[in-house]
């Protein structure tokens, strides 16, 4: 199959440059308009279906108020304010810009309201707070826009004033994700283009990965533009998009290339080179992006609008960049033949040698674990559980205005109110009652809610409408605090007299954080399932995919750990957060698990083509390693500057997922791939490759085994047998 791919692919290759360069076209202009169609709601991390969401239905219905959205303008006064005074001008200014605006339901400051604690302890910043209605996303950035314009506009409030708020800080998040996403993909550039000049050894070669990135992210936004048409899709997807996609057409890119380089200083130019790459090479990015999307792919079984949108977008990233690495860049290969190699020095274009150098490297590496598989085996793993460590203290959290750096508005408010407020303004834990009226048993599970600890205060029962009261408890701290969030899951935990749904900013999060909880498992189980069965089509071996199921685990613990150590416990310049984003560890996982399978996949290949070759286990895994591991740890280091570039994001969630899965990529390339890969192969030997009969008669019989390469072919007359990288004489590995 993969044969005939590259025969075709080479004897059309101007007709496919032309079919891809006009596919490119397309998909930039139909998903030019991505961005514009993206959602970044409150909304976005919400279950569906869950119980808060009804109960912010049912409240938004009957007072017309959106719980998750609202204004807090902040007023700094030269004097100091009296609470029992006039409004000052600047205040009074506020108060009236809020209540010109069209979604305004209702303004509280500390007059209206009574409340002293809505004026600062020095008595020189107060708090004017504004309800508004459901808006449309459109509208929440031009509401923004317009208020952070008038209050320019005013000489009053300029300088005085600071927009902040629910509403305001989500925009706010949008914006700063996607400047920081451009600036540190510039910053990140320069970096990557010597990278490449130096992983593929030339300049021609070097922008190959650059061309595939810029087809990937073309057809991307083509791809996510689809979906917008019927669903929200999630401006967090492009964050994932730029960063999946570069890293990807890098790793494609040079497992292709450098197959083709091999082949071209075997057989020389022409068609020959192009199949055999096309047939090996090939069949490996084919399994790997299988491996990749179905990893990513699990991620849509979360109801969250959100996670489903990452999701979403991995896959489809994943599939782009296989579509341009299987199609256009063999092609591409078959056109430029020996000038892959023009434009690098002359040392580099003689046979190779530093990638031979690099591999024996890599040999006499794999053949010092096999010595002492054992230790070696015990080792890798102790070190993977230590770095694990941390995880068993894991802690989550949501993200809200105070997430957003002080150079933005709403993150200025957010840090005043917590420093300078005794008791700042938080949106309350709503309780929403299914019942007719307030009779006497409401009255008491009132008094039972002021009861638990950590709750400030509660508003008496408030009819919404002839079936539903609400009742409004004050909790004391942050509202993603772990104060706070301990009072509400006591709350939670009272026997309430009739059926009762939380909301509020707290509740919203503890709902977030258990229907995430409730789907794991399934997700969990589809990946290992998927996983299993795309490594056994591969192999036709039942031991080899448990065996990367569970150092795919043991690598991706690592990374949580790691990543609990840096932001939850405050290392390597970070400050210490309450916990990990509730969406990280998903995404880390979904992209640590299938990029380790990834590099798995390429190992494989490699050790199952020396076998065919006639090689031993031993000496197969030696092999395997020495022509992979230059490439998969070239490829890791790459896509470790591309993802980890987000790790440079002013946003603390980004900055987790970005260094998250940078970290996880880097473990698996290093202690996984070079020593827990070889030492547990070698302690197996054959055993590896060992499955049950009737699986492997099914493997025969569905004509999976075709799929795998085709065995090394004689050299041509006069052609001179591949050196083997250990220096020994052995059978030429393809």
């Amino acid at each position: 199959m993969f044969s005939a791919l590259g025969s075709a692919l080479h004897a059309r290759r101007r007709v496919g440059l032309l079919l891809a360069g006009l596919a490119t076209l397309l998909a930039a202009l139909f998903g030019g308009s991505v961005e514009s169609k993206l959602t970044n709601g409150l909304s976005d991390y919400d279950d569906p279906g869950g119980a808060n969401v009804a109960a912010r239905r049912i409240i938004q219905q009957a007072t017309g108020v959106d719980a998750q959205q609202g204004y807090a303008v902040l007023v700094r006064t030269d004097a100091a304010i009296d609470p029992d005074g006039p409004l000052p001008e600047s205040v009074a200014a506020a108060v009236d810009l809020l209540k010109g605006r069209p979604e305004i339901k209702s303004v509280v400051d500390y007059a209206s309201a009574s409340n002293p604690a809505l004026v600062s302890d020095d008595a020189h910043s107060t708090v004017v707070l504004g309800n508004v209605g459901p808006m449309t996303e459109k509208a929440t950035v031009a509401a923004e826009k317009e208020l952070q314009g008038a209050i320019e506009d005013d000489p009053v409030l300029r300088d005085h004033a600071w927009l902040g708020g629910a509403t305001p800080g989500h925009v706010q998040v949008d914006d700063v994700s996607t400047k920081d996403l451009t600036k540190a993909e510039t910053l990140a550039l320069p970096f990557i283009l010597i990278a490449l000049f130096l992983v593929f050894r030339g300049v021609v070669a070097a922008l190959v990965p650059l061309v595939g990135a810029l087809v990937t992210l073309m057809i991307t936004f083509a791809g996510l533009r689809i979906p917008t048409l019927f669903m929200d899709v999630s401006s967090g997807s492009l964050n994932l998009a730029f960063a999946l996609g570069l890293g990807l057409a890098v790793d494609f890119g040079l497992l292709m290339v450098s197959r083709y380089r091999e082949e071209l200083a075997a057989h020389g130019p022409g068609a020959e080179a192009v199949r055999r790459t096309v047939a090996s090479a090939g069949r490996t990015v084919f399994f790997s992006a299988l491996t990749v999307a179905a990893a990513l792919a699990a991620i849509t079984v979360f109801p969250q609008p959100y996670l489903r949108s990452m999701g979403l977008a991995g896959v489809i990233t994943v599939i782009a960049a296989a579509l341009f690495a299987l199609l256009g860049l063999p092609a591409l290969l078959a056109v430029l033949g020996t000038r892959i190699n023009a434009l690098a020095p002359r040392s580099w274009q003689r046979n190779g040698a530093t990638q031979v150098q690099a591999g024996r490297r890599w040999h006499r590496i794999a053949d010092g674990v096999m010595r002492r598989p054992v230790l070696v085996a015990l080792a890798a793993t102790g070190i993977l559980l230590l770095i694990a460590a941390p995880v068993t203290g894991i802690k989550f959290t949501g993200a809200d205005p105070s997430t957003l750096p002080a150079s933005t508005s709403a993150g200025q408010v957010s840090r005043v109110l917590e420093s300078d407020f005794s008791k700042p303004p938080a949106a309350p834990l709503q309780i929403v009652l299914d019942t007719p009226a307030a009779d006497g048993r409401i009255r008491a599970y009132t008094r039972e809610v002021a009861a638990v600890e950590g709750v400030e205060s509660v508003s008496g029962p408030v009819r919404l409408d002839d079936r539903h009261w609400e009742i409004d408890a004050v909790l004391g701290g942050a509202p993603l605090g772990t104060g706070a969030k301990a009072a509400a899951q006591r709350v939670q935990g009272l026997d309430a007299p009739v059926p009762a749904r939380y909301t509020g900013t707290t509740a919203d999060f503890l709902a977030q954080k258990a229907s995430i909880g409730d789907h794991a498992p399934l997700a969990a189980a589809a990946l290992a399932v998927i996983t299993l069965l795309l490594l056994f089509v591969f192999t036709g071996s039942v031991l080899l995919p448990l065996k990367a199921l569970v150092m795919n685990t043991l690598s991706t613990a690592a990374a949580f750990g790691f990543l609990v150590w840096v932001f939850q416990h405050g290392n390597l310049g970070f400050a210490a957060q309450n916990g990990i984003e509730a969406t990280t560890p998903v995404l880390v996982l979904a992209l640590a698990f299938g990029l380790s399978t990834d590099y798995n996949v390429f190992l494989l290949g490699r050790i199952k083509e020396g076998r065919q070759a006639g090689l031993d286990d031993r000496a197969a895994v030696a092999e395997g390693l020495a022509r992979t591991g230059p490439v998969v740890t070239s490829a890791a280091a790459l896509f470790c500057l591309a993802v980890g570039a987000l790790a440079l994001s002013r946003l603390v969630f980004v900055q987790e997922l970005g260094l998250g899965t940078a970290f996880a990529v880097l473990i698996d390339a290093t202690v996984v791939r070079a020593l827990l890969v070889p030492s547990l192969m070698a302690l197996l030997g054959g055993a590896n490759w060992w499955a049950p009969g009737p699986l492997r008669r099914l493997h025969t019989r569905l004509g999976l085994d075709r799929l795998e390469a085709e065995p090394a072919a004689a050299p041509a007359p006069g052609e001179r047998p591949a050196e083997p990288l250990d220096g020994r004489p052995t059978a030429r590995v393809t």
